[in-house]
């Protein structure tokens, strides 16, 4: 991969830049973010089209070691936490006067820590190196989502496109009650999970051992140590750090579950035998390989190759002519499922002939 691609991936740090610039300039700047997100990036999606080269088999194991493209997700960790910390400072003795000011910087924020961050979590969460699922739990304690780093590997992967899966959207399903079926059950099912797992090891459930218990009173005390921070300084109880912070996680969260609904909508693998599917294959995920927005989301639109190959890193996922393809980048597909006649307009026509050609065929 040269330089130029290497580089390309440092954009997503335009995403937090534009959320600083809107917060300096003031008034409807503070929605700058939101206009790059879901306007310029879908433009430029437009403008420089697709990158469909993959990386010759002779290099990949090379460009998977390099480590430029694991410094820059340890860079955005820091950088996040960072930035974290300098929105509880705006907050807290900032200028938003207004509850439309106060929108856009919330909304901007979490398309940081949920755009981008939770990507980056998801990337590292996938690694075998302690660091690195350290960085990703770090990550996803920032919007409240750490039970993601259980259901998505050990649960999501596993049961993928089946009606097993809470984050396989159906075929006809809005992104409204999608969202109710993964957040909540994709909840309930990593404590199944992490509690098979004790069992299994015959440890106790109700422990520290139990990592579901410890996700869930991680992000409680990440948040109270910054409402006590910014009390203490203020001298008063400042009710705006809790309410910013749970607001933005929601926010962030919801932005992942529609990259979820997006990535796996009405997708589903041929049951070969009753309550058994057959092997994930590139063909079993949305892929999108729009230049642009993948850069800003390291590769994670090459989706079909991540889910049949997990523990590959993002800098060799391959595109897969053969899998099922977006119109176009996550910014613009984020914005379509939020109208679900236009989402069902444009999505089933392409739906119905995947499934022609994949679960009919013999």
């Amino acid at each position: 991969m040269n330089w130029g691609k290497k580089i390309g991936f440092f954009t997503a740090f335009l995403i937090p830049i534009a959320v600083i610039a809107g917060y300096y300039l003031g008034s409807a700047w503070n929605y700058l973010t939101v206009s790059l997100t879901f306007f310029v990036i879908p433009l430029l999606d437009i403008v420089f089209g697709k990158d469909i080269e993959n990386i010759p088999n002779d290099k990949v194991r090379l460009v998977s070691q390099d480590f430029f493209y694991s410094f820059v997700l340890y860079c955005w960790v820091y950088f996040q936490l960072a930035f974290v910390l300098w929105g509880v400072y705006v907050v807290t003795i900032g200028v938003l006067h207004y509850w439309w000011e106060w929108l856009g910087f919330t909304v901007s924020f979490a398309l940081v820590t949920g755009g981008v961050g939770i990507t980056v979590a998801h990337e590292l969460g996938h690694k075998k190196s302690r660091l690195e699922r350290l960085y990703s739990k770090t990550l996803l304690m920032m919007v409240c989502y750490m039970h993601f780093y259980i259901e998505h590997n050990r649960g999501h992967h596993v049961h993928v496109a089946t009606p097993e899966d809470p984050a396989t959207a159906k075929r006809g399903e809005t992104f409204y009650a999608f969202w109710v079926r993964s957040v909540f059950y994709g909840y309930l099912h990593a404590w199944k999970l992490e509690n098979q797992r004790l069992r299994r090891k015959k440890l106790p459930v109700i422990s520290m051992k139990n990592e579901m218990i410890i996700f869930t009173v991680l992000p409680v005390i990440f948040c109270s140590t910054l409402t006590l921070g910014a009390s203490l300084y203020m001298g008063q109880f400042v009710w705006q750090v809790p309410t910013f912070f749970f607001v933005q996680s929601l926010l962030a969260f919801t932005l992942l579950e529609q990259v979820n609904y997006i990535e796996h909508y009405g997708i589903l693998r041929k049951e070969i035998q009753p309550g058994g599917y057959e092997k994930v294959k590139p063909i079993h995920s949305w892929n999108a390989s729009q230049v642009v927005s993948n850069f800003f989301l390291f590769q994670l639109q090459r989706h079909s190759d991540h889910h049949a190959n997990a523990i590959k890193r993002y800098q060799v996922l391959q595109h897969y002519d053969e899998s099922p393809q977006l119109p176009t980048g996550y910014s613009a597909m984020i914005i379509l499922c939020l109208v679900p006649p236009l989402w069902f307009n444009v999505m089933d026509k392409r739906l119905e002939i995947w499934t022609q050609n994949n679960l009919t065929s013999t």
